[in-house]
């Protein structure tokens, strides 16, 4: 049976991070394929987090124009994360 856990966000960028830098070409292909597979997993949750947060800042938005500004930030957010749009998805 799977459940879940609660982990600090720290927590979790550094794990990510320590599975970024980790070279696994000297491992077992089993184990390269098991690291990337988790760090896609960890890195999905990040980028759900991220649109959350996105997301958040529109209903806390305080006028309408700022209220506009969130919403075209969030849309532009999830298209990069769906892939549609690769010239607004500059960092």
């Amino acid at each position: 049976m799977a459940k879940n856990v609660l982990m600090p966000l720290s927590l979790v960028t550094r794990i990510s991070e320590l599975l970024g830098y980790w070279d696994a070409a000297n491992y077992d292909r089993a184990v390269q394929d098991e690291r990337d597979v988790v760090l896609c997993a960890i890195d999905a949750k990040m980028r759900a987090l991220e649109l959350r947060d996105a997301y958040a800042k529109i209903i806390a938005a305080d006028g309408e124009d700022s209220r506009r500004d969130a919403r075209i930030g969030y849309l532009r957010m999830k298209a990069c994360l769906l892939g549609m749009s690769g010239s607004d998805c500059a960092d």
